[in-house]
């Protein structure tokens, strides 16, 4: 393009209009023209850092698509730090996240061996740690996570959510950047619960178990997915969002309740013979250990969705042991953060061994887990967090007889009527 600059006073000829704010030369300092076309000089300085600001975010952009990949050993050693024992689903979620993002790497150098995705399916009960797992992750990794709760989710056409929502909420966590969430996590939490009602395919529609499975296996598999950006039901004058989700890691986590009745039926039927004797002992306890995709089709899950969620681990249920450990222990255990919040106020807080021993014992009586924790302590400190802050007192110590007496007060009743 022929550009000639040319001073507004040096000029005798019809007034020119900017192009772009619309203001003529005798508004602005420097006109600009070329052909057919003008651009006035505060028009330039803004253009100018239009395109520097563009140029940096390309350059943040770049940078942040460049996964810091850490073997799984590093993983395992940053999940840790942050959950207490399940030593065997942080090996298997180490491994299937590594090879997950190595995927994505062979991917863009163009090698010629196709790498299957590595989806993942975590069967424990409530509170044993499976989303804290997938969160740290995502959390190590700096890429966007999602977590969503399969039971609100429906056939399409149905009353309830989409699938396609699942991939809504991973937007937002990406800041609607398509690239950035086409390379992250989702949590698919209570996959259980769209089981379907036998292990026969369903007569009659299942919308909001077997319909939903359907629905899920091109988005586990991997396809382009029309996203509507604030959720909600589709319609056909909304505009959507396309997003890849071959590269999306999917975890899919459920408590699975009575599965351990279908592993037992389907151990410890007795072998005739010389073989009985050397049976390798079963552990009942720890029945989910021997857990096996046969399992989980019994159950209710289809076998195309299993095929999509090959890697398959197990969690623990937490003793009181690890639980005492889950309250003390990691970067963010619960006594830690409340002691944080006390210190702000000047206030010390210590729990006697006692104490944490009593609220473990109830954690597990009442079966809630590592995230009934949270309630216990919480309904312990409630009175001293709303009482205290402002007066002259310096610090606050925890016994056995003190947490009885504040959840005897709070919140046993009701665990006590409930169960």
């Amino acid at each position: 393009m022929r550009v000639l600059s040319y001073n507004k006073k040096a000029m005798n000829q019809e007034k020119r209009i900017c192009s772009f704010c619309g203001r003529s030369e005798d508004d602005v300092t420097l006109m600009i023209t070329g052909i057919d076309a003008y651009i006035c000089d505060d028009c330039v300085r803004q253009a100018g850092e239009i395109v520097k600001n563009e140029l940096d975010f390309r350059q943040k952009k770049f940078a942040q698509t460049q996964l810091e990949l850490k073997r799984p050993k590093e993983i395992y050693e940053y999940l840790n730090q942050y959950v207490i024992g399940q030593e065997q689903a942080k090996k298997t979620l180490s491994v299937a996240v590594y090879n997950h993002y190595k995927r994505l790497m062979q991917e863009s150098a163009g090698d010629d061996v196709e790498i299957e995705k590595s989806n993942i399916i975590m069967i424990g009960e409530t509170g044993t740690g499976k989303t804290l797992m997938a969160k740290t992750i995502a959390k190590m990794l700096d890429v966007p996570f999602a977590i969503v709760d399969a039971t609100v989710l429906t056939q399409a056409g149905y009353v309830g959510e989409d699938v396609e929502t699942i991939l809504t909420r991973l937007l937002q966590a990406a800041n609607y950047d398509v690239d950035l969430a086409e390379r992250g996590i989702v949590f698919i939490d209570e996959i259980d619960k769209i089981a379907r009602k036998g292990d026969n395919p369903s007569i009659t529609r299942d919308v909001s178990g077997e319909g939903v499975q359907q629905a899920l296996l091109k988005l586990l598999e991997g396809t382009v997915v029309n996203v509507p950006p604030q959720g909600g039901r589709k319609h056909p004058n909304q505009e959507f969002i396309k997003v890849n989700t071959q590269n999306i890691l999917f975890i899919a986590g459920g408590a699975f309740a009575g599965i351990d009745r279908i592993i037992s039926k389907r151990i410890n039927v007795q072998p005739l013979g010389y073989s009985a004797s050397k049976k390798e002992k079963i552990e009942e306890e720890n029945i989910l250990q021997y857990v096996i995709p046969t399992d989980l089709k019994k159950y209710g899950l289809i076998p195309e969705i299993i095929g999509r969620l090959p890697v398959l681990t197990y969690l623990n249920t937490l003793d009181e042991k690890a639980l005492k450990r889950i309250l003390t222990e990691p970067k963010n255990a619960l006594i830690k953060q409340y002691q944080k919040l006390f210190e702000m106020d000047g206030i010390q807080l210590t729990f006697k061994d006692d104490a944490l021993d009593y609220i473990v014992k109830k954690a597990v009586e009442f079966k809630l887990g590592a995230r009934g924790l949270r309630s216990l302590v919480e309904a312990v400190l409630n009175e001293d967090m709303f009482q205290l802050p402002g007066t002259e007192t310096a610090k606050l110590v925890v016994d056995k007889n003190y947490v009885d007496k504040r959840l005897t007060k709070t919140l046993l009743n009701k665990l006590k009527k409930a169960s």
